[in-house]
């Protein structure tokens, strides 16, 4: 869901968010929790939960404690009391559901949790909106100065404290980098107070945004909040290649959808043989060359294949194998054991009904034309003899070409006689 200034225009071009993402409907973030306890009326003595979840930029979010007195709906734009001034954000959660994102965020209900003086007027909104403008500039000022101190760091975004007298970096480095001089050199460039707050890659990528490989926005810009270690173990478990350009996503770190199938992978992967299994044959040994969970079928590389390629064999038959091997049998050859693979169930399903057989079918065509005879250019003279130098293309004495003038006379201007 989008509000009205993030539709297209009337010439079909997207408009894109003039309220920064600050209008309060939530459409533009991530996915946000839906509020089913709204309208549902409150248990006899008990009180309505007072702490309410307020969202920054880059949906950066927190949890703020409301007086009694004071009554706030998703939506509402509020002041919060913030560190040597205020802050601006949006409510996005109220009621009972924000007790239980706390308790997913392992948040503590005590004196810590700040409160939210009161809603804000249009004159907080208007400087809220002022100082949110000054950030693709700082940002721009921000990295030239950092390179011009030479510091080994990253600048990926900055926000600025709803009434501007404040911004907080956000940047990513290897080492730990010494900034001392840089907060000083950044303060005096931009007149208000610095804080500096390094992120790591995937934070960066999340406060970012993209479109991923599979053509949809980054999962963590989107919905995922839990970044959880991905190791190269995940694409070992997929049968995947470990290529680092393909395993790795815009953050350069290891994709983090390689773990939401690991679980299922590691549970179909203990019904299958170990990778370094052989089988004994009496002409030699088989190897395993890969598997194939799904279709549960072992490929093995027996010594009497040849060119054939891998020999395909049903789970089942690789098992039987291996019990034959133990008890001391060893089959003359995987030929009784092959399966024949049948052509995949969607080469039946998806069929050609255009009869776009080709693709090269119009350069076919073309190359049809182009060599097809010229009908309109003008027969060679008869009685040339076969001699070149007769031809239309020979010079006279005095050097000058004998074809003869094919040009068309030009059009008399005269006006015709009526």
């Amino acid at each position: 869901m989008s509000c009205t200034n993030c539709r297209n225009g009337a010439d079909g071009t997207p408009r894109g968010c003039r309220s920064n993402g600050n209008c309060g409907v939530g459409g533009c973030g991530p996915l946000t929790v839906f509020d089913w306890l709204e309208g549902v009326a409150i248990p006899s003595g008990q009180r309505a939960f007072d702490i309410v979840e307020i969202r920054f930029k880059a949906n950066r979010k927190g949890f703020f404690r409301r007086s009694s007195k004071l009554e706030v709906h998703v939506g509402d734009v509020v002041v919060l009391d913030a560190d040597h001034g205020f802050d601006v954000g949006v409510v996005s959660l109220s009621g009972e559901l924000v007790r239980a994102q706390m308790n997913a965020k392992g948040v503590k209900d005590d004196h810590e949790i700040k409160r939210i003086d009161r809603k804000a007027t249009q004159e907080d909104i208007d400087l809220w909106q002022k100082s949110s403008m000054r950030e693709p500039d700082t940002i721009k000022e921000g990295r030239s100065i950092i390179k011009r101190a030479g510091l080994k760091m990253k600048l990926a975004d900055v926000e600025y404290q709803g009434d501007g007298k404040k911004a907080t970096f956000y940047y990513t480095a290897e080492d730990r980098v010494d900034f001392r001089d840089l907060v000083r050199d950044l303060a005096s460039a931009f007149g208000v107070r610095i804080e500096m707050r390094q992120i790591g890659a995937r934070q960066e990528a999340a406060r970012v945004g993209g479109i991923g490989v599979c053509g949809r926005e980054l999962c963590c810009s989107s919905w995922l909040k839990d970044f959880r270690s991905v190791s190269t173990s995940a694409a070992r478990y997929q049968q995947m290649s470990l290529n680092p350009q393909k395993l790795a996503g815009q953050c350069g770190k290891l994709k983090c959808c390689l773990n939401f199938e690991l679980d299922q992978y590691v549970e179909a992967v203990k019904g299958f043989p170990s990778p370094n299994a052989k089988i004994k044959l009496k002409k030699g040994m088989a190897f395993v060359f890969k598997m194939d969970i799904f279709k549960r079928l072992v490929y093995l590389i027996a010594p009497d294949s040849g060119n054939n390629g891998p020999v395909p064999v049903s789970l089942e038959d690789m098992q039987e194998l291996l019990a034959m091997n133990e008890r001391g049998e060893y089959p003359h050859s995987l030929s009784e054991f092959a399966l024949e693979e049948k052509p995949d169930e969607v080469d039946e399903v998806y069929s050609n009904v255009v009869g776009q057989d080709s693709l090269t079918r119009f350069d076919e065509e073309r190359r049809r034309r182009k060599n097809r005879p010229n009908r309109n250019k003008r027969r060679k003279p008869q009685g040339s003899g076969g001699n070149k130098s007769s031809s239309g293309n020979s010079k006279g004495p005095d050097g000058s070409s004998n074809k003869p003038n094919n040009r068309r006379r030009p059009k008399s201007n005269k006006p015709k006689s009526s």
